[in-house]
């Protein structure tokens, strides 16, 4: 994809400037720049840092991961350049925004601020532009007083934790800044953000449009309330819309990826053809088909990567997914002469085995999609044209589609809430519940399999059972549940 973003800092005059002194920061004051108050457990999880705002997150620590982030960032790249900030539509968005940006400056980096706008612009803008890196404010499906922050390479992929381990370094005041460094500057750039959606429609200019679709979006109150619509009106698609203001009251709430019900009655009501929910930030969606059927990423995964198959755009066959990957999925992908390989848990994992591998699609079940023939991080809006784009080329709908690929074996999820942060990222610690999960794996033998888990985005441990028999999947899961609750929660 070519892009037309400035490369120079040269050519950006007439832009809203937040202006800045010169100053310099010495090696003292760095040092007492870091010591705050830290849990004793990781910051970073599987998607940034994540947390209740007012709690974890507050002001003081955005503005001294910004300042961490920019040294950090700096210290890789050899040299100073700008770095790109967005954000959802949480009501704490702003706030963190100005204090992260505070940070970025104070460590002699330059802004440039995209205001509301999903996580794969950040991601896609930073890696076509002259930037350092890309930081994106959202907690992306979480409840509106949780907040996050995620920090991308100048590559526009997450952060290699080796780096986001230099950043936690100087959180914790063990890392140095040598010597002085000038004051960065804050420049609002919202127009970048077309330059994203020009990107997102130019791969399915070769294929017509979407013309005499009707597609449901449910927009869950978030970052992508005004891009969504726009680009897949200007493919040509009648577009009805739920959840379409950008309300940090109600990002998420009963709506958005993870709650689909909504999204179901109207794609019935209206008699459309797709439906697809997104999450706060836009980087992961689910589609409904004409019946109102859900449908999740293990089938978004088939169908696209039979679409690649059949254009011979799929090398090696291969999809990279996790361990939530349904065994129907992966059964049925090899009779068509596929390869699966699973990651652990969260987008960063898919993304590092892509390039391992060389893998060209991959994804979660839970939605988020990443295609290396048009991007390189999770993007909703690009998988939902995509996955319009191969209905309307297929000539059937959605629910044929589906139909033709696989069943799913009965899996069955539970989260049990464990706000204790150390014994939740300790659970494994926990003898009774290991004792347990090793009964029910010699329970099931090769019938089944079971995957419990410390969420990185939420307070909850994941308890999963999958396995052919649905009486067996309830039963197991309901013990291995309850063993949690009575040992950890």
């Amino acid at each position: 994809m070519v892009s037309s973003i400035t490369r120079t800092q040269s050519n950006i005059r007439g832009l809203s400037v937040t202006e800045s002194h010169n100053c310099e920061i010495g090696l003292e004051e760095n040092l007492a720049f870091s010591l705050i108050s830290l849990p004793a457990t990781p910051l970073f999880g599987t998607d940034g840092i994540r947390g209740k705002v007012g709690e974890l997150l507050n002001a003081p620590l955005a503005l001294q991961i910004g300042f961490w982030t920019g040294v950090v960032l700096r210290n890789y790249a050899g040299e100073t350049r700008p770095v790109i900030l967005g954000q959802d539509s949480r009501n704490s968005s702003d706030m963190l925004a100005m204090a992260l940006s505070a940070g970025l400056t104070a460590a002699g980096i330059e802004v440039w601020y995209l205001g509301l706008c999903p996580t794969p612009c950040v991601a896609y803008l930073t890696s076509m532009s002259d930037a350092i890196g890309g930081v994106m404010i959202s907690a992306s499906h979480n409840p509106p007083e949780d907040n996050g922050i995620k920090v991308f390479g100048a590559d526009g992929a997450k952060l290699p934790q080796a780096l986001q381990a230099e950043i936690e370094a100087g959180l914790r005041g063990k890392l140095a800044v040598a010597g002085g460094m000038s004051c960065g500057r804050h420049y609002s750039r919202p127009q970048l953000v077309s330059e994203y959606s020009q990107a997102l429609k130019q791969p399915l200019q070769n294929y017509g449009n979407l013309q005499g679709m009707k597609i449901v979006l449910d927009l869950a109150w978030g970052a992508a309330v005004g891009l969504a619509p726009q680009v897949l009106m200007e493919m040509g698609a009648e577009v009805i819309c739920l959840h379409n203001a950008a309300d940090g009251d109600r990002i998420n709430v009963e709506c958005g990826s993870t709650h689909l019900d909504i999204l179901q009655a109207a794609v019935k009501e209206h008699h459309a053809d797709i439906g697809f929910a997104f999450d706060g930030d836009a980087d992961r969606v689910l589609a409904v088909d004409n019946t109102g059927r859900q449908i999740n990423g293990d089938y978004i995964l088939y169908l696209w990567g039979r679409y690649l198959q059949q254009q011979q755009q799929l090398p090696d066959n291969l999809i990279v997914s996790t361990v939530m990957a349904n065994l129907g999925f992966e059964r049925a992908w090899q009779q068509q002469g596929g390869k699966l390989i699973r990651t652990a848990v969260g987008d960063q994992y898919v993304q590092a085995e892509m390039l391992r591998t060389g893998g060209m699609l991959g994804g979660e079940q839970s939605g988020h999609i990443l295609c290396r023939h048009y991007g390189f991080t999770g993007d909703g809006l690009l998988t939902a044209l995509h996955i319009a784009n191969l209905v309307k080329q297929s000539g059937v709908s959605l629910s044929e589609l589906v139909d033709q690929s696989f069943q799913t074996y009965p899996q069955l999820l539970k989260n049990v809430r464990v706000v204790d942060r150390d014994r939740r990222l300790g659970w494994k610690d926990c003898q009774p519940v290991q004792d347990a999960i090793a009964l029910a794996e010699a329970a099931m033998g090769d019938s089944g399999r079971i995957l419990v888990r410390a969420s990185g985005t939420e307070p909850v441990i994941r308890v999963m059972v999958e396995a052919a028999d649905a009486e067996l999947t309830q039963h197991w899961t309901s013990e291995l549940v309850a063993k949690v609750q009575q040992h950890l929660a």
